[in-house]
């Protein structure tokens, strides 16, 4: 058996990589290929590309790589016509992947889409090429599968894979108590995003956040996470030009947040981690202005920040506006968060000084979030995800190829 993977975000190839090792455990004999990136590689994946290399985002950026998505695109097509795989799985990485999904199925292979893209949140439209071009639609989050098959899509709700890797996890303990011995002060863990992007794009407003909060609060340290040496090299960069001691480390997000007393993280899946571990958390999310005065006419939901989602009984309001820390019902947020192009450095310092400060406060959050993570932090998703992709490979055989679409 023969699986073909098409994975381009870093936090996709993590769960690719545990679908992997599931996959494996009930077919030992599974063949792993296709696009993916290094987590998915160490699990036994033979990877044509890694694509993770090629996270970007925006239009302008897509185009400037565009003629790699069109070899790795041609590369799917000729292996899909010559080694015909069993089934093609999808993780996230909408764009790139619906052309994959459409390569597929114009050979009738079976196309499972696992980690789909938030749809519902910005792009409800693109519902027609889901139906289309994706036989199984594997849902992350609860109200996703109800969503996706009001749509008319044969989707599951498994659960989200980072519960998974949060679960399995050992933490370093030695560095977690370096950490702690250091210094008996409190620490603010910063995390500026998994793309060079994003670190770009939010690192400045959280050093000038964290600038505020030391100049009232001296005796409080700094820390950032980063998810490689590069971005690593580029955060110390920016602390540098900042005139700011913070020191910088990679592959250490697990720990820094569990030796924080609350962070200040870029929004992404990294909130699930962060709420697994029941930390205070300020949300930022930096875009240009044209990419905010857009958003409203694209997006659905109330809040961008998963954690938040998961928490709103009114996840689809009839009028979606931007975060308000001052509006009627905002203390009941767990993750306050800032989708800007403005600079919201006091108003992201005001919310860890009080916790920093106020210990009830603080404390208030803590079960907040831990409420809510018994809720929903349940792991198992890349289990469920892989008897499922299973059962169906098992039982269900292979169409004629669908016709080819313009």
């Amino acid at each position: 058996m023969r699986i073909f993977f098409s994975v381009g975000e870093p936090s996709g190839d993590l769960h690719g990589a545990n679908l992997i090792r599931e996959l494996q455990k009930r077919a030992p004999h599974v063949e792993c290929v296709g696009y993916g990136g290094p987590r998915m590689a160490e699990a036994g994946c033979q990877l044509h590309e890694d694509l993770t290399r090629l996270a970007v985002m925006w239009f302008l950026r897509v185009l400037l790589n565009l003629h790699h998505f069109l070899g790795l695109l041609r590369r799917a097509e000729q292996h899909f016509r010559d080694e015909r795989p069993d089934a093609v799985v999808l993780i996230d990485y909408p764009g790139f992947n619906w052309w994959i999904a459409r390569a597929a199925k114009n050979q009738g292979i079976p196309v499972f889409y696992y980690g789909v893209p938030q749809l519902w949140a910005w792009a409800g439209w693109r519902i027609r090429k889901m139906r289309r071009f994706v036989d199984h639609v594997l849902c992350k989050l609860p109200f996703e599968a109800d969503w996706y098959t009001e749509r008319g899509c044969r989707a599951t709700f498994v659960g989200h894979p980072f519960f998974d890797e949060t679960s399995n996890h050992e933490l370093d303990r030695p560095f977690i108590t370096g950490l702690q011995i250091e210094s008996d002060q409190p620490l603010v863990t910063i995390l500026p995003g998994s793309r060079t992007q994003e670190v770009k794009g939010n690192l400045p407003s959280f050093l000038r956040t964290a600038a505020r909060i030391r100049k009232r609060l001296p005796q409080v340290r700094f820390a950032i996470g980063s998810f490689n040496e590069q971005q690593a090299e580029l955060a110390r960069q920016f602390v540098d030009d900042h005139g700011m001691h913070i020191d910088v480390f990679t592959g250490k997000t697990p720990e820094l947040i569990q030796a924080a007393t609350c962070c200040l993280a870029c929004s992404g899946s990294v909130s699930l981690q962060l709420l697994a571990y029941e930390k205070p958390t300020v949300i930022l999310y930096r875009v240009n202005p044209i990419a905010l005065f857009a958003q409203r006419f694209f997006r659905t939901v109330k809040y961008i920040t998963l954690v938040n989602l998961l928490a709103s009984s009114d996840v689809f309001p009839r009028k979606v506006t931007v975060f308000d820390p001052d509006a009627p019902g905002a203390e009941a947020i767990p993750f306050p968060e800032y989708l800007t192009a403005s600079d919201k450095s006091e108003a992201m310092a005001a919310h860890v000084q009080r916790w920093l400060t106020d210990e009830p406060s603080r404390q208030q959050r803590v079960a907040q979030l831990r409420e809510l993570k018994h809720r929903f932090a349940h792991r198992g998703a890349s289990s469920r995800a892989a008897d499922y992709i299973m059962q169906q490979l098992g039982t269900a055989t292979p169409g004629p190829p669908a016709r080819r679409s313009a």
